[in-house]
């Protein structure tokens, strides 16, 4: 075991008489603990990989642990699960399907897809309704409530029509044998309930359990944990209370409360030295944090030096704030030789990045926007992925709609309105209908034709993605539906070019994952269904440019030198969360922004905000007040009315001029 741990890791580490809580304050070395003990239960205890399992939230989580782990065993461990919840879910679900009634190759729908079947049930166009429909029918699978629940307890007539919804949506999805995201949880629930002999079999495989940022559980994944650990409760949590900012999604911190209460044996362990921060960055955010009700008390700590004063810097408007961030920060870098990619602009909501990208631009500084369009997003991606889907799942209705008229094939919306009719009547999925006797009897021969080519390319296609290599069987069904002349026909040459390469982008990624991980066409298909949902982005190394986040998606990262923005009222703490329990979950919010930072971190708010065509006056965020004046260092506004001579520009300005004096530039 690494001689680079504390006391309070080891015994994390070491601790296996019972239950486990490790509450892993920011920059703590939490993963660290996750990974060693991996390798203390393989090589120490003689655990076999296989029985054991470490759960996550990210797809890059999963893998971070995966590599840390390769590299601290003597030898690979075959069979270790590291994945996230839902991956786990698709693993039970997909050896167990037969028990559920569902076929071991059911499809995975993302949110695009239930967005249609949602608003067919519910009979709206209106986006912004079938949204809330969408979370509130989410939000309820997520709390473990059933359709008949959900209707007794509606408040409101938006209640009562996403109740209505949710029965018929959940059966038309097992109609369509398929699964949205929140059922790759909620279904091994009910399994576990309704089948005690299947809990058995993955109590005994999986005989150790890892939960990572164990506070972003909700009810449905909670239940789900407690199911698998059984009364053996062989597992070790790692959270911090003080980082649960997902509420609105679901995330429940009821799950650390109850802990205690559910465990009586659960030990609990804290670590509280800060790995990351300096000793001024700590103590602003214990002394903010402060003002939270403490599930468990805690106090960071760290032997980094105090470190350099925060700064607040206040500005007359919004656009002031951009302008006068940007400026800093490259005076900053300039001054501390810095690297673009040792720095974070973050803010409350993605509106507050648009005048901040502007002046980047202006100052050709880069930068990289988390939370933009991934890549399985782009249209001509999911164009294709729909064939990919129809060839692994004939059942899957959405994919089949999309890929008969994308390139369009002869089929007519009334010839596949006629198809959707008798498909309901007869309880079939479009693909099989299309082959029904019955059905050739309602349309016109010449109607039937190019449907029945169409399944039967398919069908030829499905017998190859099987047995063929992946690469070679995507290039020749491009070539035969002719996507690239396609989307030449349908964009300027500029963009179909752009679009064609994202396609041969995908093609060159399934050829090589198939080749290296020995999957078919059909097997990398999943694959593709599970990275959309689960991480929106890959990352990779990254290149030399300013990371823009919102203060949700930095949770996990660390810069050396962050710039926090619009720290006001109405923004952050949000408007709309001015409840006490709202409250605390903001200020936890503004601690996880706190403490993303190392070396130095830079506060900012306006005096004016713009919106739309006014100037409406702003207050700075109690959260300010709540850091504790001692380390804070306020400039700009009605307090700094002369002007401010060691401003960022003019700091910039004379630094450059003194360089140019002395030859160098």
């Amino acid at each position: 075991m690494s001689a680079l741990l504390n006391a309070p890791q080891r015994e994390a580490i070491c601790y296996l008489d019972g239950p486990l809580l490790v509450l892993a304050g920011a920059g703590s070395g939490k993963t660290r603990v996750i990974t060693q003990k991996i390798a203390y239960l393989i090589e120490d205890c003689g655990f076999a990989p296989s029985a054991i399992a470490a759960i996550t939230f990210t797809n890059k989580a999963a893998r971070e642990m995966q590599e840390r782990v390769g590299k601290l065993l003597k030898t690979q461990p075959t069979g270790l699960t590291i994945s996230t919840f839902h991956s786990l879910g698709v693993r039970i679900l997909r050896e167990e399907a037969k028990a559920l009634g569902y076929k071991p190759r059911f499809s995975i729908f993302d949110a695009t897809d239930c967005y249609g079947i949602i608003s067919d049930l519910s009979g709206s166009v209106d986006k912004a309704t079938i949204r809330r429909l969408q979370t509130l029918i989410s939000n309820w699978k997520n709390a473990l409530v059933s359709p008949e629940q959900a209707l007794k307890d509606a408040q409101n007539d938006t209640e009562k029509l996403a109740a209505q919804a949710f029965a018929s949506y959940a059966a038309t999805l097992k109609a369509y044998q398929a699964v949205d995201f929140d059922d790759l949880i909620a279904l091994p629930v009910r399994l576990f309930e309704e089948h005690p002999t299947v809990l058995e079999k993955w109590q005994n495989r999986l005989r150790y359990l890892l939960v990572d940022e164990y506070q972003d559980t909700n009810a449905c994944q909670y239940r789900m944990l407690k199911q698998l650990a059984g009364v053996r409760a062989a597992f070790t949590a790692v959270g911090d209370d003080d980082q649960a900012i997902y509420g609105w999604r679901g995330a429940d911190i009821a799950n650390l409360r109850n802990l205690p209460q559910d465990y009586p044996r659960l030990k609990v362990i804290k670590l509280e030295q800060n790995y990351r921060s300096t000793v001024r960055i700590l103590k602003a955010a214990n002394t903010l944090i402060a003002h939270n009700e403490k599930l468990f008390d805690k106090r960071l700590w760290s032997d980094l030096g105090q470190g350099d004063p925060i700064t607040v810097t206040v500005c007359k408007d919004n656009e002031k704030e951009a302008e006068s961030v940007v400026m800093k920060l490259q005076a900053h870098k300039f001054e501390h030789r810095a690297e673009y990619r040792d720095y974070a602009i973050l803010y409350r909501g993605n509106f507050q990045a648009r005048a901040l990208e502007q002046h980047l631009r202006d100052q050709r500084v880069p930068y990289l926007l988390s939370g933009g369009q991934s890549f399985f997003d782009k249209a001509e991606i999911k164009d294709i992925t729909s064939y990919l889907r129809l060839l692994a799942n004939n059942d899957d209705d959405p994919a089949f709609i999309r890929a008969v008229t994308t390139p369009k094939r002869g089929v007519g919306g009334t010839t596949l309105e006629a198809l959707g009719t008798y498909a309901g009547e007869r309880h079939l999925s479009l693909f099989a209908a299309a082959f029904e006797e019955g059905f050739a009897h309602r349309v016109q021969a010449r109607q039937l034709a190019p449907l029945l080519e169409f399944c039967e390319f398919i069908n030829r296609f499905e017998h190859r993605a099987a047995r063929e290599p992946a690469g070679q069987v995507i290039e020749d069904l491009l070539a035969a539906i002719g996507y690239e002349l396609w989307l030449h026909d349908e964009d300027d040459k500029r963009v179909a070019a752009a679009r064609w390469e994202n396609v041969q982008e995908l093609v060159k990624w399934l050829a090589t994952k198939g080749e290296e991980e020995g999957k078919s066409l059909i097997e990398l298909t999943q694959t593709i269904a599970l990275i959309n949902l689960l991480d929106k982005q890959e990352d990779g190394n990254r290149p030399d440019a300013v990371q823009l986040s919102t203060l949700h998606a930095a949770k996990g990262l660390e810069f050396k030198h962050v710039f926090l923005i619009g720290v006001e009222e109405g923004v952050l703490p949000h408007r709309e969360s001015l409840e006490p329990a709202k409250i605390e979950e903001e200020r936890r919010l503004m601690y996880v922004g706190v403490t993303r930072a190392q070396r130095s971190l830079h506060l900012s708010y306006s005096e004016k905000r713009k919106q739309g065509r006014e100037l409406i006056p702003c207050e700075p965020s109690r959260f300010i007040a709540e850091m504790g004046k001692d380390d804070l260092r306020f400039s700009g506004g009605k307090a700094d009315s002369t002007p401010d001579k060691a401003s960022g520009a003019a700091r910039l300005a004379a630094m450059r001029a003194m360089l140019s004096a002395k030859g160098g530039g």
